[in-house]
């Protein structure tokens, strides 16, 4: 287990860092351009991609079981530790309140992002899964 939790640290690591960069050109060129949900939805398959890579780096290089369970927990982590650094960020870097927050998240942006981080928490265990099936 000492392995998916590492590797779970670093996804998240990883992943953050490329949705940052990403992040930043979306809301600084293609936003104004094409409006917030259809900014996202060209975002979304890099993020996915970006995903999927780290994620198939990362399980090699740590060796991470290809359990459901030590994969749920690689991903689940990583999930987490996302979610919390977007709480921390809205609130203290871009003075959002918990309210607004939330209220993000009932966008369709919002819900397309939310989609999205959800597929990046579930990557690790899919890879498992397909790797199981051959």
């Amino acid at each position: 287990m000492p392995a998916a939790l590492t590797a779970g640290v670093l996804y998240f690591a990883i992943v953050f860092a490329v949705g940052f960069a990403l992040g930043t050109l979306r809301v600084t060129m293609l936003a104004p351009r094409l409006g917030e949900l259809a900014a996202v939805a060209v975002e979304v398959p890099a993020m996915l991609l970006a995903s999927w890579l780290a994620s198939a780096w990362l399980v090699r290089g740590f060796r991470v079981p290809r359990t459901s369970v030590a994969r749920l927990v690689m991903g689940g982590l990583a999930l987490a530790v996302l979610i919390a650094a977007e709480w921390v960020l809205g609130l203290v870097l871009f003075g959002r309140t918990a309210g607004e927050q939330l209220a993000a998240w009932t966008t369709p942006p919002g819900l397309l992002g939310l989609a999205a981080q959800l597929a990046f928490g579930l990557v690790p265990f899919v890879q498992a899964q397909l790797v199981l099936r051959r």
